[in-house]
C-alpha cells in the first residue's frame, strides 16, 4: 500500500505553503530518517554537486551533512508552485567543527507524486562565512512567522 503525505497535488497557494513549512520543520529536527520519509523510496536528488537516489542514500547523505553542519537551523520560503511542483528559496545557518559560522543561500525545485511524496529535489546552494554575532536564524521558526518570507541579506 502506498504511503501518503498530505497535502497532495495539485497544489494551491495554501497547500504549497503547508508543504514548505512541513519540509522546514522536518529538516530542523536534523533527523535523517524523518526527513527521508517525505520522499519516495526511489526519490532522486541533486544537492550541489552530489547526486543521491533513494531513501537509504538520502539518510546517509543527511547523516554526513549534520555531522559537519552543527547547530543547523533553516528557513524556507515558497517561491512558486504549479500542479505537482513547488519552487522554494531557503537560508540556513550552521557552524563547523572549528566554530566558523556559515549562512547558506539556496533554491530548490521539488516534484511530488500523487501521494504527496517528493519524487525529485534539485538544490543549488552557496555558502558565506559569517560571524556568530551576524546570525539571524536561531532554531525552528516561531509559529507566528509561518508563511513569512526570509530576508535576502
Amino acid at each position: 500500500m502506498p504511503e501518503d503525505r498530505p497535502p497532495y497535488p495539485p497544489f494551491t497557494r495554501e497547500t504549497a505553503l503547508q508543504k514548505v513549512q512541513a519540509a522546514e520543520d522536518a529538516w530542523n529536527t536534523r533527523d535523517p530518517e524523518r526527513v527521508a520519509s517525505a520522499y519516495t523510496p526511489d526519490s532522486v536528488w541533486r544537492n550541489r554537486g552530489a547526486f543521491v537516489t533513494g531513501r537509504e542514500e538520502i539518510v546517509a547523505f543527511l547523516t554526513r551533512k549534520w555531522e559537519r553542519e552543527l547547530d543547523y537551523a533553516l528557513r524556507k520560503s515558497l517561491w512558486a508552485f504549479h500542479e505537482n511542483r513547488i519552487a522554494v528559496r531557503f537560508q540556513y545557518e550552521c557552524h563547523d567543527a572549528t566554530g566558523q559560522w556559515w549562512r547558506s543561500y539556496g533554491n530548490e525545485l521539488w516534484e511530488f507524486d500523487e501521494h504527496g511524496l517528493m519524487l525529485r529535489r534539485e538544490a543549488s546552494i552557496n555558502d558565506v562565512a559569517i560571524q556568530a554575532t551576524d546570525r539571524r536564524i536561531h532554531g525552528p521558526r516561531p509559529r507566528e512567522e509561518f508563511g513569512l518570507d526570509i530576508p535576502l541579506e
